[in-house]
């Protein structure tokens, strides 16, 4: 079972945000994080009548903020701010960006900077912990005043209005879900409508995410990489810890020494050299790109995401909301709800990881080519002409990554005034992260096909089907065991492969064998069979 995440005054981790957002894990409130709320939330109720104009407590909103709001009005100016900005349309979004989205803006009120009660947070927290996730429509958020509409979901359904879904999944009514959850709705006072939905944490939380998928399938694409310059009989020579040394960008340097591990001990590359000379046998003098600069790209897109993860740790420990409560007790206008730090860096990632797949879509297309696949039949085909092999499954990768390169536009550069031209430059960063989850999933059926592509070209240098396993039935293929003329760890990946997809053999239904392949990517299962055959120093 795991712990619950402890929200207080301080910075959520990364690793709290995925447990939350994509295990289900629980929430806390740490009792600084009450004492905080309650202090700031002192601030407000010394403003309330004043008699000077206090924006979010006494006046309305954006273009609206010069307009006065009596002091019998302002509890119905919360209601109707969340009512009116709770406009969002479209697809459903996924319930970890919801979640995700949630958990950051209780971090952000748990701060203490945003004058609500204590019982607000508390409120917030009992929906995370019931399962409730407030249906939110894809369109609406434009990144500046942050995620406005995705927000002000939350804060409906907070105040026992709207849809969500519950803890099953059902779509029922925001009151239903509360009362079988035994949460009362709460009334938002001054400031507190405003305070629920002026964050950029729907975007944050899809770039911490995208950050932790985004580990696993870097690291899948060394591998993928490895399988195909062994199976394309290509040279490791490339990958030494010397040349890159000459050029030591850490991610470089990081892809190359994987590939290399992962390819050390390979019989199929070993027997490119002689044992007299130590030169290689075949008469080209060098890979290709898509082979030889893998770990420059692989290692280009790993800084890429080190620099988004730093904006994400900043933006993790921020208190995101305008008006603000400073810790001296004044109540200050600010822009820091503004999404461009999170927006751009998104909108970077999506750039990497279209490059990313891009090389893979490369060096499976050269296993399909006879003139470059040095001895395979075309695309892999059990007899070419009757059958087609994986010339469509290539198809499928190009198809992909030509959507992965229109994805990898910038959001950001857009923008589009709103609010009267009160709001006259938006970030766009919603948008961004939408676009960005898109291409992870893009990015991951992309190397799927590359690893069934390297492994199908793999077998047949080895044999074809001698020894596999029949997915379908679980008995033995025909003839012997095979010897795998592979490294261990690309070994191991073979094998775990061909317990979910056949090894070669008259063409098949193929669509399911991508999705299976595409699982194994996505949960991790054919990195972990690598990994567990390197020496620690390498895993």
């Amino acid at each position: 079972m795991q712990h619950p995440v402890i929200v207080g005054t301080g910075p959520l981790s990364p690793a709290d945000v995925v447990a939350v957002a994509r295990s289900g894990a629980t929430v806390e409130l740490h009792p600084d994080a009450s004492a905080a709320m309650a202090a700031s939330r002192a601030v407000v109720d010394a403003l309330v009548d004043d008699g000077t104009p206090h924006y979010g407590v006494s006046t309305g909103f954006g273009a609206l903020a010069t307009k006065h709001i009596p002091l019998e009005q302002r509890t119905q100016l919360q209601r109707s701010l969340i009512r009116s900005h709770a406009a969002s349309s479209g697809t459903e979004v996924d319930r970890e960006v919801v979640r995700g989205l949630m958990l950051n803006r209780l971090s952000t009120l748990a701060t203490g900077r945003t004058g609500v009660r204590p019982v607000v947070a508390t409120t917030y927290a009992a929906l995370l912990n019931a399962g409730i996730t407030p249906v939110i429509g894809e369109y609406g958020s434009l990144g500046c005043s942050g995620d406005l509409a995705p927000l002000s979901h939350v804060a409906l359904a907070l105040m026992g209005e709207g849809d969500v879904r519950d803890a099953r999944g059902r779509l029922v009514p925001a009151a239903e879900a509360l009362a079988t959850a035994g949460i009362t709705p709460v009334e938002l006072r001054e400031k507190e409508g405003l305070a629920l939905i002026n964050g950029t944490d729907g975007m944050l939380g899809m770039l911490v995410l995208a950050a932790s998928d985004l580990h696993l399938l870097l690291a899948t694409a060394d591998l993928a990489a490895a399988m195909s310059v062994e199976g394309l009989l290509g040279t490791d020579a490339v990958f030494a810890e010397d040349l890159h040394a000459l050029r030591p960008h850490p991610g470089q340097v990081a892809s190359a020494a994987g590939i290399r591990a992962l390819l050390d001990g390979s019989p199929l590359i070993a027997e490119q050299l002689t044992s007299a000379t130590g030169r290689h046998r075949f008469t080209r003098v060098q890979d290709a790109y898509s082979l030889r600069c893998a770990p420059q790209v692989h290692g280009a897109a790993r800084a890429t995401l080190a620099h988004a993860e730093s904006v994400a740790a900043i933006e993790l420990g921020s208190a995101i909301d305008n008006p603000v409560i400073t810790p001296d007790g004044r109540i200050e206008s600010n822009g820091n709800f503004h999404g461009a730090p999170v927006g751009y860096v998104l909108d970077f990632l999506a750039i990497a990881v279209a490059d990313v797949a891009s090389m893979s879509e490369r060096r499976t297309d050269r296993f399909l080519d006879r003139a470059r696949s040095h001895g395979l039949n075309p695309f892999l085909a059990h007899d070419p002409g009757v059958d087609s092999g994986h010339m469509i499954a290539q198809y499928t990768q190009a198809g992909i990554v030509s959507e992965l390169k229109r994805l990898g536009q910038p959001a950001s550069v857009d923008s589009i005034p709103s609010s009267a031209m009160q709001e006259d430059h938006v970030s766009m960063g919603w948008a961004a992260g939408l676009k960005l989850r898109r291409a992870i999933d893009g990015l991951t059926r992309v190397l799927a096909i590359e690893i069934l592509t390297a492994a199908r070209g793999l077998d047949m240098r080895d044999g074809g089907l001698q020894g596999w396993k029949d997915p379908s039935t679980g008995a033995d293929a025909p003839g012997s065991s095979p010897t795998l003329r592979s490294s261990a760890p690309i070994s191991a990946v073979r094998s775990r492969l061909r317990q979910d997809v056949a090894g070669p053999g008259t063409d098949r239904y193929l669509a399911p064998e991508i999705e299976a392949a595409r699982l194994l990517v996505a949960d991790g299962s054919l990195l972990a069979a690598a990994q567990a055959e390197l020496p620690a120093s390498a895993g």
